[in-house]
């Protein structure tokens, strides 16, 4: 969770009586997280081994974030708006939607939000972005955006939200409803703009689709479905197409000799011109360990290098169940 010494600018805070549900009582479900992790983790040079951000009770003692600030925690600390800290267990992380799922252990005295419709939001329409602290760490946005969003971590959403103004501390914020419920938590922020202006926006993850996997989480601390192959790619789409941004170390695509700067111009047989195409073709092509055929354009020529895909999940430290 960043500095408490800091507020959203008033005029962009949500105002009381703009709302028919009590706004401070709401505001409370959502606490300050910190988690840190061991610098051996596979996730350490990524994502750091301190990470700070929001969550939200969903439920009594059950908090939601956003996946990437939990993963491969070993402690976990939840901050409520009085600034208590109370310890939490990394119960669950979801590689497909990215959700994350933290167990005070501990009372923790909060309100609960429920879960909304995310589905039925529209574009134009006025939602609170809330990091922990109150009215002051709320921002009151705008649905700018409903479409689909490719991240360069073999991830994809079939339908993200963005949201603008952007909230400058968005990483597990709950995106919340005129109805006071519960529709996102935040992931990132993006920046668009033609080098002389630049507009910010939230890409918010939509609840709808933590509903169908929020039990096996739960109950098992992972979907209860296959794994999806993964290779340990980070690629960028840019004017010449998909070009390889990076590596994850020791991952499937590093040990295939696949180098940053390499262009993505096919997988097996088929051509790819787009980041989810690019996922969407990795996941049909079985299960983790099928080899994966790529076909890249590096300097002057065209190489073909197979990979062992693997499981994400066989990498990372995996919660242990309470």
């Amino acid at each position: 969770m960043p500095d408490r010494d800091w507020s959203i600018p008033h005029n962009l805070q949500p105002a009381i009586g703009d709302y028919a549900f009590d706004l401070d009582h709401v505001l409370r479900a959502v606490v300050g997280l910190r988690a840190n992790v061991p610098p051996d983790a596979f996730t350490a040079g990524a994502l750091g081994t301190e990470r700070s951000g929001s969550g939200v009770v969903i439920r009594p003692g059950l908090v939601l974030t956003i996946g990437y600030l939990i993963t491969e925690a070993e402690t976990v600390w939840l901050i409520d708006a009085d600034g208590r800290a109370l310890p939490g267990h990394a119960l669950a992380y979801d590689q497909t939607t990215g959700f994350g799922l933290v167990q005070a252990l501990g009372r923790l005295d909060l309100p609960a939000l429920e879960l909304g419709d995310s589905d039925a939001l529209i574009i134009g329409a006025s939602a609170i972005l809330a990091a922990a602290g109150g009215r002051a760490h709320a921002i009151e946005t705008k649905v700018v955006g409903r479409q689909e969003f490719a991240g360069y971590w073999e991830y994809l959403l079939d339908e993200a939200i963005f949201t603008a103004p952007a909230h400058p501390f968005w990483s597990g914020a709950p995106l919340i409803g005129q109805d006071g419920k519960l529709l996102g938590t935040g992931s990132l922020i993006l920046q668009q703009g033609d080098g002389k202006r630049r507009h910010d926006m939230n890409m918010v993850v939509p609840v709808s689709i933590l509903r169908p996997v929020l039990d096996d989480l739960l109950t098992l601390g992972r979907v209860n479905a296959p794994p999806r192959p993964w290779l340990g790619l980070f690629v960028m789409e840019n004017e010449g197409g998909l070009v390889v941004g990076g590596l994850a170390d020791n991952g499937p695509a590093e040990k295939a000799g696949i180098r940053p700067g390499d262009r993505v111009v096919a997988l097996g047989d088929e051509e790819i011109s787009d980041l989810g195409a690019l996922w969407r073709r990795l996941w049909s092509s079985g299960q983790p360990g099928t080899p994966v055929r790529l076909r890249l354009q590096r300097d002057d020529s065209e190489v073909v290098v197979r990979v062992q895909s693997a499981d994400r999940a066989s990498f990372l430290r995996t919660p242990r169940m309470h």
